[in-house]
């Protein structure tokens, strides 16, 4: 990007990092299907064994997700939608399964003036000031 350009909405990461331990033995199993040319990699084989599990209980997930009242995906908040919350008087409940994002431009107070409570299935974007100002109603 120039350097007289400024990126105004940063495009959040589309995954997380997470690391898992594994026995030596499952580890050589895995890096065999990688050999033998089943896998490109490590992490292709880790996903893939992921998404299949996920697809084999998809209708559980389903349920559970519409049972919970989760949006589904990414959730976007931004200081516009606090602010019109905070005028109507209205307290947020924060139930995602994917990724919730707090706009940068969030105050610690205003996220704890409009957020009753945050419960997140995959990942909390905010900045560490809003987080710490709502790690009371964190679940």
């Amino acid at each position: 990007m120039p350097l007289n350009v400024q990126d105004l909405r940063p495009k959040p990461p589309e995954t997380e990092k997470i690391t898992i331990n594994l026995g030596y033995v499952d580890l050589g199993h895995v890096d065999l299907m990688v050999k033998d040319g089943f896998y490109s990699n490590r992490t292709d084989f880790i996903r893939t064994a992921i998404r299949n599990q996920l697809e084999r209980h998809a209708d559980v997930v389903k349920q559970s997700t519409a049972r919970k009242g989760l949006d589904l995906g990414l959730r976007n908040y931004t200081r516009a939608d606090l602010e019109a919350a905070r005028q109507a008087g209205e307290m947020l409940h924060i139930n995602v399964l994917g990724l919730a994002s707090i706009a940068q431009d969030v105050s610690p107070d205003l996220a704890r003036a409009t957020i009753a409570s945050v419960s997140v299935l995959g990942a909390l974007h905010a900045t560490p000031a809003v987080k710490a100002a709502l790690s009371d109603r964190t679940r």
